[in-house]
């Protein structure tokens, strides 16, 4: 049984920084990419970031690019999304996800086969 446990979210104030962290089991952490996606209310959920299996490549939405960076740590089967610089924007549900792919990651939702509970990041003004 795969789970995926997400944590590190809560309330910031503009400009400051989080780190979010999700711990998977179940499953060979190794063959995975993993993503970040995020929905706020009345928004679709969309792809932040994503990296490959080997941490040679990695991709992020234009809207965090420079702001956030996503990084994982094969041995406590963790991947991690560093947020800094945050803006009221930010402010939604963060879910991370995996997907079974030897090649680059993509941040297309569809795509990912297990998902996090979610852990909610709030950034006042």
């Amino acid at each position: 049984q795969v789970q995926m446990v997400e944590s590190g979210g809560g309330l910031v104030q503009a400009g400051g920084s989080l780190r979010l962290s999700c711990t998977v089991s179940g499953l060979t952490f190794g063959f995975y990419a993993m993503g970040w996606f995020r929905q706020a209310p009345g928004k679709e959920r969309e792809g932040v970031s994503c990296i490959n299996w080997s941490s040679a490549s990695s991709d992020y939405a234009d809207s965090v690019k420079g702001r956030f960076t996503i990084f994982r740590d094969d041995a406590k089967n963790t991947v991690y999304l560093q947020m800094n610089s945050l803006k009221p924007e930010d402010t939604a549900t963060y879910y991370c996800a995996a997907r079974r792919s030897g090649g680059s990651c993509q941040r297309d939702m569809v795509l990912y086969n297990y998902w996090g509970q979610g852990t909610q990041v709030t950034v006042s003004s």
